[in-house]
């Protein structure tokens, strides 16, 4: 029988009642299944485009969802992801091309989307040429061969997984048959003397452990893919050894860092194991930065086993030592941890400034813990005229930021200081509004040590981006080995933060994130060669 489809009028004539009567029944029930299709698949399409406009909702919309901020920042990936796969499903059920379609330059519509930023420069191309077979022209009047009028370039990014290769050196003997004389080139300077690394693979095992924070077992696991086996504790002595050729160029780096008049500090816990206990105990880093508007910046890490004050007291140094270095001098923007009192008592000449995003976080405590506050929101809101006015003033130059507080932040602060107060008259001892307001109230003069130089920033928020990656990395190592173990990651860790740093504030980029880990590879490759080279 032929398909119903292929029915004609005068195929239907002459066919008895019965035939005719089946051929109803099977059209009728193809309907039906048709519908049936189109349905499941006009459900399937509002359950996608319902499911993606939630993942839109949940990205974009309102903050006052269930998700908190660093709830948030959990599912971003799993976010693009999902939205992603529902985009390209609800294409598929759609029956439309995931490519979009080629489109004129008169078109409006085009040049009202977003366009892609461009791939850097410095990245190889690599040019794959797709010409016609048959350059002649198609029509069947003309045949005749067509003119190269132009191209249009599309560029896509690829990568080439990390590739293990052999460095071979080789040393050419050469002897005088007369004299009974040898001579031959000396051996280059190595990382490891006698060793298989080379300084590029020692820099990238460092890396890896220490700022894509993977262990040694999963490094070793990855190197497995390409056949090369490198146990644990091979990788553990490369960084160990490579830990102690960067100790000269830390001391440097530190030097250069204390060399700033405006210095930032703050510290962060790390559990590191107690064999003798048979568990951990927690240890500390601590973070001394360069100034937020220093046109050089930096940052350095010194790892400790406790929070005290000597530990910043002997690393800014107390008195001049008797090797020429003298103690630091200038200004520390710190929060108000008792400790960092001693630290400014311990030389003169150091002043104290107050971060004002700890004072806003008092504010911020009372009102989310303590339910409606008439206070806090008061105070949040006046805090937030200062920071923005801050953010306009963050490309001026010292001199012009200062006389922008002078004329249009110094008011700002004036009223919120007699606002403090007023509202701490009105409120109980004790109480916690009365704490939050204290807190800013007896720490008024550093707080506003910012009207006073124009290279100090508010808040300490400088500082807390830089130490940032010790909370990331704690959560992968989970703890550190020993103390020596804590100080080598302080080493590496402050050498590839700066060069990070550096490349931030050289490198216009547009959405201001924090830079792949990767870019900081080279660097450290540079200075570990510098090093096995000296």
């Amino acid at each position: 029988m032929q398909a119903l489809r292929d029915l004609k009028d005068e195929d239907l004539q002459g066919l008895t009642p019965e035939i005719v009567a089946a051929l109803a029944r099977q059209m009728l029930q193809r309907i039906r299944q048709q519908d049936s299709e189109i349905q499941f698949k006009d459900a399937k399409i509002e359950k996608i485009t319902f499911q993606l406009a939630q993942l839109k909702a949940w990205r974009f919309g309102a903050k006052t969802e269930a998700m908190n901020a660093e709830q948030r920042r959990l599912f971003e990936e799993t976010l693009a992801e999902d939205e992603a796969s529902l985009q390209a499903q609800l294409e598929q059920a759609k029956g439309e091309s995931s490519t979009p379609p080629a489109t004129t330059g008169d078109n409006n519509d085009s040049k009202r989307k977003p366009r892609r930023r461009p791939l850097p420069e410095h990245l190889r191309r690599e040019e794959h040429h797709h010409e016609p077979e048959n350059t002649d022209c198609p029509s069947p009047d003309c045949g005749r061969p067509m003119v190269r009028v132009g191209e249009d370039v599309s560029e896509r990014l690829d990568v080439i997984p990390a590739e293990f290769f052999v460095q071979r050196h080789i040393y050419g003997k050469w002897a005088c048959r007369c004299c009974q004389c040898l001579v031959q080139e000396a051996a280059a300077p190595q990382i490891i003397d006698g060793g298989m690394p080379s300084a590029g693979l020692v820099a990238h095992t460092m890396i890896s452990h220490f700022v894509d924070h993977l262990p040694y077992y999963r490094m070793e696991f990855i190197n497995a893919r390409s056949d090369v086996h490198t146990p644990r504790s091979t990788l553990a002595s490369w960084s160990g050894r490579g830990g102690a050729a960067l100790m000269p160029l830390y001391d440097a780096h530190k030097r250069f860092v204390l060399s700033a008049p405006i210095l930032h500090a703050d510290e962060t816990p790390v559990a590191m194991l107690d064999p003798g206990a048979g568990k951990t105990k927690r240890a500390y880093v601590w973070a001394y930065a360069r100034g937020a508007f220093d046109a050089v910046p930096g940052v350095i890490y010194d790892f400790c086993v406790g929070r005290g004050a000597q530990y910043p007291v002997a690393f800014l140094g107390p008195e001049d030592d008797g090797r020429g270095a003298s103690a630091w001098r200038g200004t520390l923007v710190r929060d108000e941890y008792a400790a960092y009192d001693k630290v400014l008592i311990a030389q003169p000449g150091r002043i104290p400034a107050g971060c004002l995003a700890h004072a806003r976080r008092k504010f911020d405590e009372l009102l989310r813990d303590g339910g409606k506050s008439a206070v806090a929101q008061e105070a949040l809101l006046r805090i937030a005229q200062i920071y923005r006015l801050e953010r306009e003033l963050a490309a001026l130059t010292c001199e012009e930021r200062l006389a922008s507080r002078q004329s249009n932040a110094k008011p700002l602060w004036d009223d919120l200081h007699e606002w403090l107060r007023l509202e701490r008259s009105r409120v109980p001892d004790g109480s916690a509004t009365a704490k939050a307001l204290n807190y800013s109230l007896n720490a008024w003069a550093a707080l506003t040590q910012n009207l006073l130089d124009g290279d100090v920033n508010v808040d300490n928020n400088h500082c807390e981006n830089q130490i940032r990656p010790w909370a990331l990395g704690r959560k992968a190592w989970l703890f550190c080995g020993s103390e020596l173990a804590g100080q080598r990651a302080a080493v590496v860790m402050s050498l590839v933060q700066s060069a990070l740093c550096r490349a931030r504030h050289s490198v216009d980029y547009a959405d201001r994130r924090t830079m792949p880990s990767g870019l900081a590879s080279p660097r450290i490759h540079c200075r570990l060669r510098s090093i096995q080279s000296a």
